[in-house]
């Protein structure tokens, strides 16, 4: 791919561009789902593109192409693209840095066949349904992995290249009592590394999930602190961090704008993105422009230290690039994206301790309608289910409530952060504990 890469740029360069990068990818992977003991579906896909920009006069080119003997026509149309834009004068391409070689690639990830994944499809699906008489059906159980190459070479010396790969298991279980009601609990895990992901751990704890949310009732209004696990703490993290992203500032769309270096929530909280974690999903030696990734500490102590950038919004704000330049494919110009964003364990202990400290309040375990939450102002109401704690032991599940409010209070309101750190793909929390929340029927 370097050579291919090469060659491309010295095209590029020989006919008038000022600047250049090669973006180029390929990938392969397999996903298979289990239904009633069977293969319900089998996908395999493979992919490959190369995405050439080019920079003249201060003017931005950009062309992709999915055939490498496409080449010289993607130049050409990189290189007219370029006469139709406005001048920039904060386009550019980064240089080259040393950078650290994180694994990310696994030999057990890329040997396992087409039945190793039908087998555990399979195993996925029969864990749920062993592990509760109560779990009546499985209603998707699919496992995936996927190899994949990345090369960056451009005009300021960066030429890398490295492989990467990607296992997961997802699963939802439906549990049944006598009574006839019935819940569902889903589990996921996934990293760069076949060895950590347990399918049938996976299995079990989706069919524990279901059944512990059977019996669930409905709760009157209340004022009460909240436990958040960490899948529902992600979710609200995610938020947050779309308005750590210097784009999101840039363009106004963040309640973080002016914030820098004031206390904006818990001082329990610390929030790092890092993308040299071993074998975690966004772990790469470089983003998708060829800067070193590295740890950064984004909010100490619930004061914000620092936003995310790519090279183009760093040069509009006049500091350095942080290495999260990200891109949805090869098809398009890298934005700005998080690499393994994540709250930092505390010291309150597990999820359980927590629950234990409550003398009256809600575990969240599921919240539906996040994403809706406003991202200019920070506000939500969400759709929440979980367990009603009293004396510090869970009394009984409850389900169709409501939770309002805005992120940046609730992130102010915490008041412990537990020791179980979980990541579900790129993104990863311990159960927090939050004051008093308004909740509704």
């Amino acid at each position: 791919m370097i050579e291919l890469g090469d060659d491309i740029l010295r095209k590029a360069l020989g006919k008038g561009c000022d600047a250049a990068e090669v973006f180029m990818k390929s990938a392969s992977g397999i996903s298979v789902e289990a239904k009633e003991g069977s293969v319900e579906a089998l996908e395999a896909s493979r992919d490959f593109g190369i995405a050439l920009k080019v920079i003249r006069k201060g003017r931005l080119g950009f062309s992709f192409t999915t055939e490498s003997a496409d080449a010289d026509r993607m130049v050409d149309e990189a290189l007219e693209g370029a006469l139709w834009t406005a001048a920039d004068e904060f386009i550019g391409i980064p240089a080259a840095e040393p950078s650290a070689e994180p694994p990310v690639f696994d030999e057990g990830v890329a040997s396992l066949s087409d039945k190793d994944m039908i087998r555990n499809a399979l195993m996925l699906e029969e864990s749920a349904l062993a592990s509760d008489s109560r779990i009546r059906k499985v209603r998707k159980a699919e496992v995936s992995r996927s190899v994949g190459s990345t090369a960056i070479i451009n005009s300021r010396g960066v030429s890398m290249s490295y492989e990467s790969s990607y296992y997961s298991a997802h699963v939802t279980a439906l549990a049944q009592d006598e009574g006839g009601d019935s819940q569902t609990g889903w589990e996921y895990a996934g990293s760069r590394r076949a060895s950590d992901v347990d399918v049938q751990a996976v299995g079990r704890e989706a069919a524990r999930r279901a059944a512990e949310l059977l019996g669930s009732r409905k709760i009157t209004a209340v004022r009460v602190p909240v436990i958040l696990s960490p899948s529902v703490a992600i979710d609200f993290l995610e938020i947050l961090s779309a308005s750590l992203s210097s784009e999101a500032v840039q363009k106004k769309r963040s309640f973080l704008i002016g914030r820098m270096g004031q206390k904006i929530i818990s001082g329990f909280v610390n929030i790092v993105d890092d993308g040299t974690l071993p074998w975690t999903a966004g772990t790469r030696p470089v983003d998708d422009e060829g800067v070193p990734t590295r740890m950064k500490t984004l909010v100490a102590g619930g004061v914000l230290r620092g936003y995310i950038y790519n090279t183009y919004t760093a040069r509009k704000d006049g500091v350095a690039s942080t290495g999260n330049a990200v891109r949805g494919g090869f098809k398009t110009l890298p934005g700005v994206g998080v690499t393994n964003i994540f709250i930092t364990p505390g010291k309150s202990g597990s999820g359980d301790d927590l629950v234990r400290s409550l003398s009256r309040g809600l575990v969240i375990l599921g919240a539906m309608g996040v994403h809706t939450a406003n991202p200019v102002s920070g506000d939500f109401s969400v759709g929440i289910s979980g367990l009603w704690v009293e004396n510090g032991a869970a009394v009984y599940p409850f389900k169709e409530a409501v939770m309002s409010g805005n992120i940046l209070d609730m992130f102010r309101k915490v008041e412990g952060v537990g020791s179980d750190l979980t990541f579900y793909g790129n993104a990863g929390s311990p159960s927090l504990l939050i004051g008093k929340m308004d909740i509704s029927a």
